[in-house]
């Protein structure tokens, strides 16, 4: 795929100076583009780096001196990272699904589907599912029974939707991605050393050995319009309730959702991340790689978890946090300095120790 630099700026919505009828090909970083290449050169530090290529056009810096740097065109945004989501759509290939339904694709009969969609090879589509318009079924995945998907949503290979669960508009859910899975609920007969823990904080009283008793999971899962789902990520279904995602929530590869969690609008879930049953989450969450959340906890709006942080208490709206346990950030920092110091503070007790016992009793009188 091709086009002009006046047709890039266009679709960007921001402005080409320069030779605009020059034709781009291909999104590039500066030391390995060539002619035909549009670098990627959006701060002055990337500029310095277009000596090492062949770019005759570059997307830059609002007032960036392109022809200094020896190029004959330019696309130029006062935030060119905020082009990026409308640059690289523009020149994303595809997975090369083709369009239409594949041979080896098992339809249920009573299954619905929108026009314009794709069902691609060995996918799965249930009983009395729904799957909304121009939405893609890709290779092997996986669309259960009575569950129901609004208009554009792709599944990537080997994502699974399973029975009931309710997505909206534009989910994107990558390869092996497990929406609708049952949350991991047991009891056992009478009262476990878990639970005694929970109220004595760490005694476990007299020790029995007990089964476990399944509880099946009777809710489902909701997401909202515009939620994508990382590959191999698990996002489990209510107990009774459903568990919620609000709109255009992004979580990333590796997370697990567990069951009952409601997540807001807008939140950004990082890898590894892990948040227990019945969690809570406000809107403009961030939470950073593996990030772990205590079950029944409430983070507030706005808040930010830095990586590996571990959250056990209810975090305010607006806060930053760090450590294990998750403070916030502040006291973390102060704590990790105190840490470092501790080396020093020992040789330096030591060392009044040893002064002190040659000194002897008399000189303490």
């Amino acid at each position: 795929m091709a086009y002009t630099i006046a047709d890039i700026a266009s679709a960007l919505g921001t402005t080409g100076e320069g030779d605009t009828d020059l034709v781009i090909d291909a999104v590039c970083e500066p030391t390995e583009a060539g002619p035909q290449d549009l670098a990627l050169a959006m701060k002055p530090d990337y500029a310095a780096a277009l000596t090492e290529g062949q770019a005759r056009a570059a997307l830059g810096w609002e007032g960036a001196d392109w022809r200094e740097m020896g190029l004959k065109a330019a696309i130029v945004a006062p935030r060119p990272r905020a082009t990026m989501p409308g640059l690289t759509r523009l020149f994303d290939p595809g997975q090369g699904y083709g369009t239409g339904v594949h041979p080896s694709a098992a339809i249920d009969p009573s299954a619905v589907r929108g026009p314009d969609g794709t069902v691609g090879p060995l996918a799965v589509i249930g009983a009395g599912a729904h799957i909304g318009a121009g939405s893609v079924i890709g290779p092997q995945s996986y669309v259960g029974a009575n569950a129901r998907l609004g208009d554009e949503c792709v599944l990537r290979e080997g994502a699974r939707i399973c029975a009931r669960v309710v997505v909206g508009d534009r989910l994107i859910a990558h390869p092996n991605a497990v929406i609708g899975g049952d949350g991991f609920s047991f009891v056992t007969p009478e009262t476990s050393g878990i639970e005694k823990v929970r109220d004595t904080l760490g005694d476990q009283g007299e020790v029995v050995d007990q089964s476990y008793m399944r509880i099946h999971s009777l809710g489902s899962v909701r997401l909202g319009d515009d939620v994508e789902v990382g590959a191999l990520s698990a996002i489990d279904r209510g107990t009774i309730r459903d568990t919620v995602v609000g709109d255009g929530t992004k979580i990333d590869n590796l997370v697990q959702i567990g069951h009952n969690c409601t997540i807001g609008r807008d939140c950004m879930i990082c890898s590894m991340c892990g948040l227990s049953g019945s969690v809570r989450v406000g809107n403009n969450v961030v939470m950073a790689g593996k990030t772990g959340v205590s079950d029944n906890v409430f983070i507030g709006d706005n808040v930010i978890t830095g990586g590996a942080s571990k959250v056990f208490t209810n975090i305010p709206a607006g806060r930053v946090v760090l450590g294990h346990p998750a403070m916030k950030m502040e006291t973390t920092l102060e704590v990790f300095k105190g840490l470092r110091r501790l080396k020093r503070l020992f040789s330096d007790v030591d060392a009044l120790k040893k002064a002190a016992a040659e000194k002897g009793p008399a000189s303490r009188k």
